[in-house]
Order: structure tokens, then sequence, then C-alpha cells
């Protein structure tokens, strides 16, 4: 009988608010420049009417919950903060029309997308994937999971964030360049969405450096908080 070379890693399970329960979490689709003056804070003009979201992905492994201590990641002199609004999907969805989007929603968290920003500028400068900038361990911070069925729709929530106390990051989920519905709309037309799946909607302008030492404590009204220390490179 053929047996397993060696153990498969854990499903990475995150907790949700209220309950006993873990969300097993499958993918994390994260969306670009989704905030204008973000975009515009990048050095890119954004315009809906001629284009599409963009997307990239996170492993699963890349998952660390909110209030964790993560060292300063290799590879890089320029570690960025970004805090989003993340939506949990919790039923299967594929080519999804925006007013039955809602449905596939299971709940929100806040999440920070950290960045090695020295590599993806490097990256972007000659054309390729975003991937050693983005997807690397310990760069998806979650808080807990908030059902839908507790908080209804969020449609406009203020989102912020500081670093030591200072406020960097500050706007509303209202200033979206797509809602909600037009990001899991749009983002059914490529994938078969599927419950466990993670969608980290795009930062608000103010994204900065971090440093060894640094402690990020960020909200997003009606939905939760989020926190992380930055330790030296081990």
């Amino acid at each position: 009988m053929a047996q397993i070379l060696f153990p498969p890693k854990v499903v990475p399970l995150a907790p949700i608010v209220g309950s006993d329960l873990l969300f097993p979490i499958r993918r994390i689709f994260c969306v670009g420049r989704n905030y204008k003056a973000h975009a515009a804070e990048m050095g890119i003009s954004v315009d809906k009417t001629q284009e599409s979201p963009m997307y990239f992905m996170k492993d699963a492994s890349a998952y660390v919950p909110s209030g964790s201590r993560i060292p300063y990641p290799p590879m890089t002199r320029n570690l960025h903060h970004e805090i989003e609004l993340v939506l949990a999907i919790g039923k299967a969805g594929f080519e999804l029309r925006e007013q039955d989007a809602w449905e596939s929603l299971y709940g929100y968290a806040v999440g920070l997308d950290m960045t090695r920003r020295d590599l993806q500028q490097y990256a972007r400068r000659n054309g390729q994937p975003w991937d050693t900038g983005k997807n690397y361990e310990q760069s998806a911070v979650l808080s807990s999971i908030l059902p839908q069925a507790q908080c209804g729709r969020i449609e406009a929530a203020r989102i912020a964030l500081s670093v030591n106390g200072t406020l960097r990051q500050s706007a509303n989920t209202r200033d979206f360049i797509w809602s909600i519905p037009e990001i899991l709309a749009d983002l059914s037309r490529y994938y078969h969405l599927e419950p466990g799946d993670l969608v980290y909607t795009g930062t608000p302008e103010g994204v900065g450096p971090v440093a060894a030492g640094d402690t990020l404590e960020g909200s997003i009204e009606g939905i939760g908080t989020i926190r992380l220390e930055v330790t030296s490179s081990p």
C-alpha cells in the first residue's frame, strides 16, 4: 500500500468571533490598487472605466494570527504595512452576479498585507511577478473572523493603522475603487471561489516602513482590531 512520504502540512485555522468553530484557510487572494489615493502614492493612476481589478495571491502558509510577534523578514530593507478589510468566503461561487455576491460571504476580518516593498518595486520595474515581495512566510496577518450574520453587510467602515501609537493609515472602505460585490463577481470569473478562501481587498494611502521593535495596531469599524509586533531577524 502506498504511504505518504512525509506528514502533510496542517491547514491553517483562523478563529471566529463568538464561536468555538475555526475557519480553515484554503487560499488567500489579494486585490491591488483598490484605493485611488494609495495607487497615487505608488505612482499609478487607476481608471475604473478602462481597467478591471488586479489580483495577486499569498499561500495559506503566509497566515499569522493577530497578536503575533514575527521576525523582520529576510532579503528586504524596506518592509511596509498595509491594513486591509478581508472577506471570508463561506459558499462556493463561480461567475457570480454582483447582486448575488453577498451570499457567498461568510464574514469579515482585519488584515495586514506585509510587503517587502523593495522587492516588489524591483519586480515591477523589471516586469516580473510580485511573489518575493508579497508571498512569503508570515506576511498575511489576520484578526478573528466576524460572521456577516452578526454584523450585516459592511459597505462603509473606518479603517486605520498606527505604528508605535502614531497614526499612519486612515480612510473609509466606501473609498474603494471596486466595491465588495464588484470584487467578488469579477474574481469569480477567473476562479471557482470556495469556502475557506480569503480576499484581502486592498489598502488605503499612508503605507510606510516598519522596523524591528515596532508595534502595529489597527482597526476596522464594526469588525475588529489587529495587532502585530515586529522583532529582530532571527
